[in-house]
């Protein structure tokens, strides 16, 4: 059985390219454009793990990390934050504020595989 990830992005060639990178290695890839569509779309199908952008429109990544933080039935969902925001600040407060882990922009495909599926596993 696949196991199904939610990439939440405002960039559509982000999307584009997680779900070729991703669909490649037979995850099901759902995908959200901001933070409040991402809430919405929990709301139908819990993934076993999130990729979420830090800064986007109507609703950020910090925000959208809080919902589902504190969501009972999302409060267990890995969540990997993915941002350009690559400060030991932004790191730190990722981590503090739930995130199972944190990729910096630009990134290589490979590591971004490889960390899901330990975290998957």
């Amino acid at each position: 059985m696949s196991k199904t990830i939610l990439v939440v992005d405002d960039e559509q060639d982000l999307l584009d390219l997680m779900e070729i990178i991703l669909g490649g290695e037979g995850f099901d890839i759902i995908t959200a454009s901001n933070g409040q569509e991402a809430i919405n779309k929990l709301k139908e199908t819990i993934p076993d793990l999130v990729l979420l952008d830090v800064m986007m429109p109507i609703m950020d990544g910090w925000q959208t990390l809080k919902n589902i933080k504190t969501t009972k039935e999302t409060s267990h969902l890995p969540v990997v934050m993915v941002t350009a925001k690559i400060g030991d600040d932004d790191r730190m407060r990722g981590l503090r504020e739930g995130a199972t882990d944190y990729i910096g922009k630009p990134f290589a495909p490979r590591e971004v595989v490889n960390r899901i599926k330990t975290i998957l596993k």
